[in-house]
Order: structure tokens, then sequence, then C-alpha cells
């Protein structure tokens, strides 16, 4: 009866995604929204990521409500394993010559990639998230094979703070001068050039400081907690 059951379940589920896949119009585009991100991306925002356009251009004020929920997310883990008790310190066990030695050298080559990704995140794959992600995982590998050493609180503050801060402001510049929040008000210079696109790589390297400094404190809270 199971079987017979289940068999039922299976063609009438079947059905049901034939049915869909029949009303979906293959290969006609059913808006002209992503056409026109295409064809006009980079006139309008000088951008030649695309997919960079559309984050932090055309639906920059999402973008800075994810970056809100990570900060939220972040004071949220602070809180949570905050007690306000110091416990005893316990011995630190130390970690393998290699994660020692890999943390010692490849920490700063960590940071310039990330810091690249971020930078070059109008011109090329990858962007604020992207490379605050990379530098996050540089911290990480601090604190496998370095485990005396701790993050400086007061400095990841700071960046996470003037992060944030400097998106906030950019917006409020193209409210300023253009009437509405996050207007690339900026000349956007040649396209393929470092120097381009307005305010689109400014706000990447606001967005950079922000989750990578954000990703490290929970890291760091998690690692203290451990």
């Amino acid at each position: 009866m199971r079987r017979i059951i289940s068999i039922l379940l299976l063609v009438i589920i079947a059905f049901g995604i034939s049915l869909s896949l029949a009303k979906i119009p293959f290969g006609v585009p059913k808006t002209k929204v992503g056409r026109h991100y295409i064809n006009e991306g980079v006139k309008e925002t000088g951008a030649t990521n695309i997919v960079t356009s559309v984050v932090v251009s055309y639906r920059g004020f999402d973008t800075l409500g994810e970056v809100t929920v990570l900060f939220i997310a972040a004071i949220g883990l602070g809180a949570v394993l905050t007690t306000g008790v110091k416990g005893e310190m316990r011995k630190v066990q130390p970690a393998s010559l290699v994660l020692y030695t890999g943390c010692r050298l490849l920490f700063p080559l960590i940071l310039v990639f990330g810091t690249y990704i971020f930078i070059h995140g109008h011109l090329t794959p990858g962007g604020g998230f992207q490379g605050g992600a990379i530098i996050a995982s540089g911290f990480l590998l601090i604190y496998l094979g370095c485990r005396e050493r701790r993050i400086s609180r007061v400095a990841s503050n700071l960046a996470e703070s003037l992060g944030g801060l400097t998106f906030v402001v950019i917006g409020l510049l193209g409210l300023a001068f253009g009437g509405y929040f996050l207007l690339n008000f900026l000349p956007k210079g040649t396209a393929n050039a470092l120097l381009s696109a307005g305010i689109i790589p400014i706000i990447y390297i606001a967005i950079g400081f922000k989750v990578g400094s954000e990703l490290a404190g929970i890291i760091d809270n998690l690692i203290e907690e451990s």
C-alpha cells in the first residue's frame, strides 16, 4: 500500500512540475529589466561588472539593508555570548607548526588579496562582501595558528562604524545632489579603468571594511567563548 501511495505522489509531483515548466517561456525575456541592465549598465554606471552595477547602484538601498542585517546579527551574537562575568584564564594549547607558520606568512597576503577583491569589484567578479569574507578568513587563520593573538576591538569597531557611515553618507549626498538616495553623482570615468564607476568603488571599499570587521568580530566572539 505504501508503494502505491508513493508512486501516486511521485506521479502527481511530476505532473505538477511538467505543467509548471510548460508555462515558462524559455528563451523569451518576460521583462525588459534584465536586458536593460546588460545593454545600458556600463553606460549608466561606468562599472564593467554588471553584477556590481545591480548590487551597488540599481538596488543599492537593498544592499544597505543586507549590511544592516549582518550588523544586527553581529551585535546579537555579541550580546548572547557576553555574560559579564570573567572566567578563569585557561592555558591555550599551542597550534601545530604548519598552522603557526601559515598564520605568520599568509595573513598579510590574505589581507592584500581581500583588499584587491573589493577595490576591483566594479571591474572583475568580486566586491565588498567577498573581499570582506576573505579578510575575515585571514583572522580565522590567526585564531587557529597564533592562538594567543586577538583582534583589537577598538580598531574593529572603528572600521565597522566608518564603513557603515561612509555608505550612508554617500547615499545622502546622492539625495542632496540628485534627489534620490545613492545617486551616482561622481564622474563615471573610463570603463575598465580603476578610477571609474563613480561612487561604486567607494561603496565597495566601505562594504569590504564593514563586512570584514563584522565577520572577524563574530569569529572572535565564537573563539573566545569556546
